[in-house]
């Protein structure tokens, strides 16, 4: 039957939802702690960063679930790495491993039987074998080339039997793995960016102005000799709410916008003789097509303009940028 969820319910609810937490971060200040005397992390990453295959990171359980976490984590920062079942891994899944492979074998009591059922094929192939468990003297951490210490004072279950802690300890020290390789190995934002293409992050870094930008027939410009009502009929016609003016050599002298006109309407009654050259804002804002996108949107956002010229190496034009292309793409 359930408890109703009176003020004392919540509250002792509150209460288990903090303590849970202190439990959990004391664990990982306890092995912050550990680790300043303890060599055996540094000898781990010196395998991991010298591995000439993969590694392979394997568990079952609640440590299977933060194995595949700590293999798609060093997968995405830099270091090729996969995730095995160890069931499967003993059922034909073990050929996806090579003696190149570092093995990272995780389970907190270090006697898990589906584990200990393969790894001493795995030894026998020739794989380095990198334990994470909570029992150094354990069957598991003792085969292991390396054995990392995860073991915690008590789980924050209040069973102490759910591996909540302990689980949380592990996800952490793999991640300081996964971080401290994607520094030794020189991993920068651009190597993050393609390997994680679908992302936010990815458009950003990998989207170059010449993908977004409009180009050939659908860019705004109009001769410096033009009448303001040709250059109105290009802007129509465009659609980007501007027009370039460009000189013979087809490079930009100015731009005129919509609100250029607005703000015209006030002073001039008779827009027919006007030539474009005499209304024209002077030297416009311009990028590269080679430039990043985000690198347009910076300069948008700081002059506050909402379109921007494409201009090659020689200063001719060749595209056109307005912000709706940004968007469109994603990038902002």
């Amino acid at each position: 039957m359930l408890k109703a969820f009176d003020a004392n319910t919540a509250a002792r609810a509150l209460r288990l939802a903090r303590e849970t937490l202190q439990i959990e971060a004391d664990a990982i200040t306890a092995l912050h702690a550990r680790l300043a005397t303890d060599t055996s992390v540094g000898a781990a990453i010196a395998l991991l960063l010298n591995c000439k295959g993969r590694v392979v990171v394997s568990g079952i359980g609640k440590s299977g679930h933060i194995a595949r976490k700590i293999a798609a984590t060093l997968a995405s920062t830099g270091t090729p790495a996969l995730f095995v079942h160890p069931a499967e891994a003993a059922h034909g899944d073990l050929g996806m491993v090579t003696p190149d492979d570092a093995f990272i074998a995780i389970s907190y009591s270090g006697e898990s039987a589906e584990l200990m059922a393969i790894l001493p094929v795995v030894k026998r192939m020739g794989s380095t074998l990198i334990s994470m468990t909570g029992k150094p003297n354990s069957s598991l951490a003792q085969l292991a080339d390396v054995h990392l210490d995860v073991s915690v004072a008590k789980e924050a279950c209040t069973l102490n039997l759910a591996p909540t802690a302990s689980t949380t300890v592990t996800l952490a020290l793999g991640d300081a793995l996964a971080v401290a390789l994607l520094d030794l190995r020189g991993f920068k934002e651009d190597d993050f960016a393609r390997s994680h293409p679908g992302g936010a992050l990815g458009r950003r870094l990998l989207t170059h102005v010449r993908d977004v930008m409009r180009s050939g027939d659908a860019v705004p410009a109009v001769p410096a000799d033009a009448l303001l009502t040709a250059a109105l009929l290009e802007i129509t016609q465009k659609g980007m709410g501007m027009t370039a003016i460009v000189d013979a050599e087809h490079r930009p002298l100015g731009v005129f916008t919509d609100g250029d006109l607005r703000r015209m309407i006030e002073k001039v009654q008779d827009f027919s003789k006007v030539v474009i050259r005499d209304v024209m804002h002077a030297n416009p804002r311009s990028i590269a097509p080679e430039k990043l996108a985000v690198d347009a949107v910076a300069v948008m956002e700081q002059f506050r303009i909402n379109q921007m010229l494409v201009v090659d190496a020689d200063g001719k034009l060749v595209g056109a940028l307005h912000i709706h292309d940004l968007t469109r793409a994603k990038v902002i």
